[in-house]
């Protein structure tokens, strides 16, 4: 039996799967659901509209051997020194969207804490499957960092966050900049990250057929990012971070992810595991809420204290009050 949503949520689950999931995700539908995102996804400059937001497009350097990387930097208007850095990465399942999908949110960050934000373009899957995406963010991440000077930014202010399979893919950074001496993180903010390929929890069975990006969806993705290797010992925790054996070491991670929604066991379970390593994280299961809640019912209660507790996190792991020094 399913948690039940918080009833103030329900008009706008309704309307997220009527604009996002009007096509079933599946293996042979993945071409049509990409040209629908590209109706629904606006161009960065129309999201800024007058807002005194700065956007330059850059290409940088991609993985050794693979295409060059596209990122799109937002900055304050005017000068910027020493500003904490967003690393943005994009969700869609790891199937779906670009790096404008959701960049409304960082938008807004860049006006909330002066920070300097960068989206990132990752190849997707089927096409490009593992490890493609986590290999083309961390290239990003790794010039975004080399560059924060350029940038004005704080390299020690650096965050990394995304949602659902930006979260999954965020949490993928951490653990390579861990791994391979990268960038020292300030932290991730994972947010209803997707982490976990074996899709087994009890809140995956819960949400099958129910729901945004219900246990189908989320099927079609795992399985276009990993093919035979899903399921298996094969897996690399770059490309599901669940897997990883060792959680220790990694930067200061915020965790938030709705009860009724697919995400929310293998999120208290990795939780759990940064808490058994020794490692900070704070949690947050929000009673009652959709996969992605926040964004298509803002005026909820359960919206606007999930929006507030992110805050909070934010202004503590960027410092100064989250402003530019």
């Amino acid at each position: 039996m399913p948690v039940p949503y918080d009833p103030e949520l329900e008009p706008g689950l309704a309307a997220c799967r009527d604009l996002i999931e009007r096509i079933p995700l599946r293996p042979d539908t993945i071409l049509a659901n990409r040209a629908h995102f590209e109706t629904i996804v606006p161009p960065v400059e129309a999201a800024v509209g007058d807002r005194p937001v700065e956007v330059e497009h850059r290409t940088v350097p991609g993985p050794a051997g693979a295409p060059d990387v596209e990122l799109t930097i937002l900055r304050p208007r005017g000068e910027v020194r020493d500003a904490p850095g967003i690393y943005g990465v994009h969700g869609g399942g790891m199937v779906l969207g670009n790096r404008f999908f959701g960049i409304a949110g960082l938008i807004e960050e860049v006006l909330e804490y002066g920070a300097v934000a960068a989206s990132v373009e990752y190849r997707l899957a089927p096409e490009h499957p593992a490890p493609a995406a986590a290999e083309d963010c961390y290239a990003g991440l790794l010039w975004f960092a080399g560059h924060a000077a350029e940038l004005g930014v704080d390299p020690a202010r650096i965050l990394v966050g995304g949602a659902s399979a930006g979260g999954g893919l965020s949490a993928a950074l951490a653990l390579m900049a861990r791994d391979r001496g990268g960038p020292a993180l300030a932290g991730q903010l994972l947010d209803c990250p997707m982490l976990d390929d074996r899709n087994t929890t009890v809140s995956s069975r819960q949400y099958d057929g129910i729901g945004i990006w219900d246990r189908n969806n989320n099927d079609t993705g795992w399985s276009a990012l990993l093919g035979a290797d899903r399921g298996t010992d094969a897996v690399s925790p770059y490309a599901a971070p669940a897997r990883a054996t060792d959680l220790s070491g990694l930067p200061p991670a915020y965790i938030s992810v709705g009860a009724a929604e697919v995400f929310r066991d293998e999120s208290v379970e990795y939780a759990t595991r940064i808490w058994a390593a020794g490692g900070r994280c704070e949690l947050h299961v929000w009673a009652g809420g959709y996969h992605g809640f926040t964004g298509f019912s803002p005026d909820a209660e359960v919206s606007r204290a999930a929006v507030a507790a992110r805050s909070s996190w934010m202004r503590r792991v960027l410092g100064d009050g989250g402003r530019p020094r």
